[in-house]
C-alpha cells in the first residue's frame, strides 16, 4: 500500500536530488555545467541557422552579430561575470587581427563578449563538424585550418588576408594552436603574424585572465566567478615583411604574458557555493 503512495512521486526524485546533489557535490556540478553548456550551445546554434540564412542568405560575418546576441546570456547560467578593460583599444578602423590566449571552450563566452562588428575566427577543422554549432560557425564564415597540415594552414592564411583586405573583415586567433591551463602562455605559431603582416593589419591582444581560480578540470571544480578580459594597445604592422614575424610574435608574446600574470594578482577568488 506504501509503494502505491510513493509511486507518483518517482518521476519528481531527480527533481529533488538535484540540489541537493548541486550542494553537496562539486563533482556532479562540474559535470552538470558542462553538459548543460554543450548541450544549451547546440540548441542555441540550432536555433540560429535559420535565423542566420534569413538574415544574410547563408554564409556571412554578418551573422555574427547574431550569433553573438544569442550567446551573451549563457554566463548567467554558469554562474560567470566578465570584466572588460581596454575597450578604446578595439575603437580601430578596418581590417585587424586579435589574438587571444586560449583555456577552454568556455572562451568562446569571452569572445562574444567582446566581439566587434564584421569579425569572425580562425578555428581547427574539426570544429566544423560538430553538429549544429559546427553549421552555425560554418554561417559565421568562421574560417577553418587544418593545423595537422602545414602547407594548407599557410595557404588558408594567405587566403584569410586577402579576403580581410577586400572584405574589410576582422580575425580573432588563438595563436598557441589549442587549449592550454598550465599557469602561463604556451609557445605562439607564427600563423597568426602572418597574416597581420601579409594584410598590413594591426595586431590587437586580448588576455584572458586564468580561470584556475573557479574552473579546474583534473580537479572536477567549476565554480562560479570572475574572469578579467584585458584588451592591450594595437601593434602596428605597417611597413613589415616576413622577416619581421618573428620579432613581432616575440612583442606580442612578452605584452600578452606581462598582461596575464598582472591578471592573475587581481581577479576575486571564486564566490561558487562549494570550495574545496
Amino acid at each position: 500500500m506504501d509503494a502505491l503512495w510513493t509511486a507518483p512521486l518517482l518521476p519528481l526524485l531527480p527533481l529533488l536530488l538535484l540540489p541537493l546533489l548541486m550542494w553537496t557535490s562539486s563533482t556532479f556540478v562540474f559535470y552538470f555545467k558542462k553538459c548543460f553548456y554543450v548541450a544549451w550551445m547546440m540548441c542555441l546554434a540550432l536555433l540560429a541557422i535559420p535565423l542566420c540564412v534569413l538574415k544574410s542568405g547563408g554564409r556571412d560575418v554578418e551573422n555574427m552579430r547574431l550569433i553573438r546576441s544569442l550567446v551573451r546570456h549563457v554566463k548567467y547560467f554558469l554562474g560567470l561575470r566578465f570584466d572588460v578593460s581596454g575597450w578604446e583599444h578595439l575603437q580601430t578602423e578596418g581590417p585587424y587581427v586579435i589574438i587571444s590566449n586560449h583555456q577552454s571552450s568556455l572562451d568562446v563566452l569571452g569572445l562574444m563578449e567582446v566581439l566587434p562588428d564584421r569579425c569572425t575566427m580562425i578555428a581547427k577543422k574539426e570544429l566544423i563538424y560538430a553538429g549544429t554549432v559546427g553549421l552555425v560557425c560554418w554561417l559565421g564564415g568562421i574560417v577553418f585550418i587544418n593545423r595537422k597540415k602545414t602547407s594548407d594552414a599557410k595557404s588558408v592564411m594567405a587566403e584569410a588576408a586577402k579576403t580581410m583586405l577586400d572584405d574589410q573583415i576582422r580575425l580573432w586567433v588563438f595563436p598557441e594552436g589549442t587549449r592550454n591551463q598550465k599557469g602561463d602562455l604556451l609557445p605562439f605559431k607564427k600563423g597568426a603574424f602572418h597574416l597581420a603582416v601579409a594584410a598590413q593589419a594591426p595586431i590587437i591582444p586580448i588576455v584572458f585572465s586564468s580561470y584556475s581560480n573557479f574552473y579546474l578540470r583534473k580537479e572536477k571544480q567549476f565554480n562560479s566567478g570572475t574572469i578579467r578580459l584585458k584588451i592591450l594597445p594595437k601593434i602596428d604592422t605597417k611597413g613589415m615583411t616576413s622577416d619581421d614575424v618573428g620579432a613581432l610574435l616575440d612583442t606580442s608574446f612578452n605584452a600578452m604574458l606581462t598582461a596575464f600574470r598582472d591578471t592573475a594578482d587581481s581577479v576575486p577568488q571564486s564566490n561558487g557555493i562549494l570550495h574545496h
